[in-house]
């Protein structure tokens, strides 16, 4: 079982069930927190699972950074210089 703290964020994760289980009640006797449920965001990442383990992904925080900068609608273009181009001093 490992136990992650940020400020007033916690993230459990473990391997037995029945142990988080019983150590989110003693939490929750000392400190009173609120269990979320499953992991979906932290830290701005997020969270996703499947067959082969967790999956993180920071795509939203991109497109809050995007979107901040006024760029949310801009067009894709190509990278303007080859690269095998090679820099020459005039």
């Amino acid at each position: 079982m490992a136990l992650l703290v940020y400020v007033d964020d916690i993230v459990l994760i473990g391997n037995d069930s029945k142990l988080c289980d019983d150590f989110k009640v003693y939490l929750d006797k000392c400190f009173h927190i609120k269990d979320l449920g499953a992991l979906k965001y932290i830290l701005g990442i997020e969270v996703t699972r499947n067959s082969k383990g967790p999956f993180l992904c920071q795509r939203k925080y991109a497109l809050e950074i995007i979107d901040e900068c006024g760029l949310l609608g801009s067009k894709q273009v190509e990278f303007p210089i080859g690269t095998d181009h090679k820099l020459a001093l005039p």
